[in-house]
């Protein structure tokens, strides 16, 4: 009952399921957005951390500032789908890059699927491909839709929507239990998180990860309710990141839904009804009303 990514979820290097079946869309304006570092789709932020197959190199600072001197690009960011270069008076700047300057797919693994229902070969061309078509309305709705090559995704009826949650709050607790097991250096979880997670993992009535009935998991959320009400404002956490505004966008949401697609076809169905107001971004509220918390127990304080 349990696959997973690239979100497969890798639980900073070690790899964790995700919630399967039995048997993700909110737009983002039209306005550029900011330069922001951003996480590479596919990957949740739970999982990834920044820097963590960096080799230690000694740097000599002098010859970094000379290199970067000749070449002003070094040290200029550019978001997906943009690559620097400079103009006549050697100043760095972002331009959109050509798609045909992607490198070659090594799989259909790298494939993704936009939401023009058409394959890319990999991010690199789908990324760079939107780029061309800035301030264009078609430009403006394409948005990527999930990880591999389209495909058809069955119509997600209303009792299978009911199931959705039940998985995904399941696994979100276990995802935080696994990463507090494996948290040996302080950097997968924060000491408050920590804190949080101790009370989960020390509870003798907590369901231990497996594949569970969907009556076991509804049982289990009435009953030891109080699991979940952490893991979910958690992963609200892990996605607001660009930028930290207490609101989820289609782009925030991406590393998250882009995975799950494929294997749960309830998932776009799901984060779209999220979106209560119909206003194209989920607040935490909304968020955590879709995965049952109630209102009372909605708490700023606990994005930590």
């Amino acid at each position: 009952m349990r696959v997973w990514i690239v979100f497969v979820l890798c639980l900073a290097g070690h790899a964790m399921a995700a919630p399967t079946e039995e048997e993700v869309i909110v737009e983002e304006p039209v306005t550029e957005e900011p330069v922001v570092e951003e996480i590479e789709v596919g990957a949740n932020p739970v999982q990834v951390e920044v820097g963590e197959f960096d080799e230690a190199i000694e740097i000599v600072e002098d010859a970094v500032e000379d290199v970067a001197a000749e070449n002003p690009c070094l040290n200029h960011h550019c978001k997906k789908g943009k690559v620097c270069e400079v103009d006549e008076s050697n100043t760095p700047m972002c331009v959109c890059q050509d798609p045909t300057t992607c490198p070659a797919a090594e799989g259909i693994f790298e494939h993704v699927c936009g939401t023009d229902n058409k394959t890319y070969d990999t991010s690199c061309h789908f990324f760079a491909t939107k780029c061309t078509l800035e301030g264009t309305k078609k430009g403006h709705k394409l948005h990527l839709d999930y990880i591999g090559a389209c495909k058809m995704i069955e119509p997600c009826m209303d009792s299978e929507l009911k199931e959705f949650p039940l998985r995904m709050r399941d696994w979100l607790k276990n995802v935080l239990v696994t990463l507090y097991e494996r948290d040996e250096d302080n950097n997968l979880l924060t000491e408050k998180q920590k804190l949080r997670v101790k009370k989960i993992y020390e509870n003798e009535k907590r369901l231990q990860a497996g594949e569970h009935s969907l009556d076991l998991l509804a049982h289990d959320f009435e009953k030891n309710y109080n699991m979940y009400i952490f893991p979910v404002h958690w992963q609200f956490g892990q996605l607001d990141q660009h930028p930290v505004d207490g609101y989820l966008t289609h782009t925030e949401l991406s590393p998250l839904r882009a995975p799950l697609i494929p294997m749960e076809h309830c998932t776009t169905r799901f984060f779209e009804e999220c979106d209560a107001d119909s206003d194209k971004y989920i607040a935490l509220e909304e968020w955590a009303a879709c995965f049952g918390i109630k209102e009372q127990d909605v708490d700023n304080d606990l994005i930590i």
